[in-house]
């Protein structure tokens, strides 16, 4: 005789879903804490890199736009020697030794075989000159040592061919865009980037020696004069923008 089977024919298949969602819900609560841990072990990655650009790799020997080389000169600059004023140095004297305004000086004394490579003895951080009985003009480049590469003695008066070639005119000074506003610097800053060097001390040319060096950052307020024409508004533009 066949026993009875009393069990539901569907008991096994509704009892499937639910060992699943066990089993599910044992592994939900097993990785959770593990989940949780790696977050709170593993440090966020870094977005600076994608906010902030690169940082300038130009060599410091190159064009110095940020002034490092004005603040350190100016924070090896005594006070002393900004109050100095004591010189007899002209812009006539001063131009008369170079070719045209922003080209090299020539040597204006007599060197010697031991004076080859010393220049910077004298001309670094300037001084009295007891040979000359004046004091020495200071290099805006100290770092630049093969002085004798564009400082050169005149051997003579005389031309070894003749020329028409002319000077070109020295730049204005004193040419504020206002009343006490701070004159634009009229030349370029390479190679003369040290505003100091040429602009303070008793060593300076008598007209464009500054009497604030004690501010340090010229550049704050005088720029270079980078165009020579002045900005004109267009009136087409400055109406319509009226009218809407």
């Amino acid at each position: 005789m066949m026993k009875e089977n009393n069990q539901h024919p569907h008991s096994i298949d509704q009892a499937g879903p639910g060992r699943l969602f066990l089993v599910f819900a044992g592994l939900c609560a097993v990785a959770l804490p593990l989940i949780v841990l790696s977050a709170f072990s593993n440090e966020p990655e870094s977005r600076t890199g994608a906010i902030i650009q690169t940082p300038d790799q130009t060599p410091k020997h190159a064009v110095d736009h940020q002034a490092q080389s004005l603040f350190a000169a100016f924070s090896q600059t005594t006070t002393a020697y900004m109050d100095g004023s004591s010189s007899d140095r002209t812009l006539n004297e001063y131009y008369s030794r170079r070719q045209y305004a922003g080209s090299p000086p020539f040597i204006p004394h007599a060197l010697t075989a031991r004076d080859e490579k010393g220049c910077l003895t004298c001309h670094a951080k300037g001084g009295w000159a007891k040979e000359f009985k004046r004091y020495t003009p200071v290099t805006p480049h100290p770092e630049k040592a093969a002085c004798r590469q564009c400082h050169v003695k005149p051997l003579t008066e005389e031309l070894f061919v003749e020329t028409g070639w002319q000077t070109v005119a020295p730049p204005l000074l004193g040419r504020s865009h206002l009343p006490g506003g701070p004159p634009p610097i009229p030349h370029a800053l390479q190679m003369r980037e040290n505003c100091i060097a040429c602009h303070l001390g008793p060593g300076a040319v008598t007209p464009i020696r500054v009497e604030h060096p004690m501010r340090g950052n010229c550049r704050q307020c005088h720029v270079p004069e980078t165009v020579s024409t002045l900005f004109k508004r267009s009136t087409e533009a400055s109406e319509s923008a009226n009218i809407q």
